[in-house]
């Protein structure tokens, strides 16, 4: 099913810690220097998991299968629908990450640090709190494939 939508995230943990990149610092990008997940805008007729699991690749290297995804939930965004997706895989991984060429550096981060960080892409941020909450679980979707 190829649904509308215009971006997609992975909120990727590595063991304990979340996978963030900070942004690069330039003025015509939203958010400069701020930290955030992996993902980006959709190209061609991407569906949304596979939007958000290409940016992934393309940003830290990683390849993640779409099975490793375990929550999925759509948003309405200042540009249309837009995806929030988790992935809880080993530490291990991290071991693998290659930056890719967009942003300044990328990190494990505490998901709770993100959240709160005054310098997290505040609606990343909320949403990763709503999941975090535990709310997220009342409002499950079945991921796009």
């Amino acid at each position: 099913m190829n649904m509308p939508f215009h971006g997609a995230k992975l909120a990727l943990f590595l063991g304990d810690d979340l996978a963030v990149l900070l942004r690069d610092d330039f003025d015509h990008i939203p958010f400069p220097d701020h930290w955030d997940l992996p993902g980006g805008g959709r190209e061609g007729n991407e569906v949304p998991l596979g939007c958000a699991l290409r940016e992934t690749y393309e940003e830290l290297g990683l390849a993640i299968a779409p099975e490793d995804v375990s929550w999925g939930k759509r948003f309405e965004g200042g540009q249309g629908e837009v995806w929030l997706f988790v992935a809880h895989l080993p530490a291990v991984l991290a071991d693998g990450v290659v930056f890719g060429d967009e942003g300044q550096r990328w990190a494990l981060m505490a998901p709770d640090v993100f959240v709160a960080h005054p310098k997290a892409v505040p609606k990343f941020a909320a949403r990763l709190r709503l999941y975090l909450s535990g709310i997220a679980g009342d409002f499950y979707e079945k991921p796009p494939r």
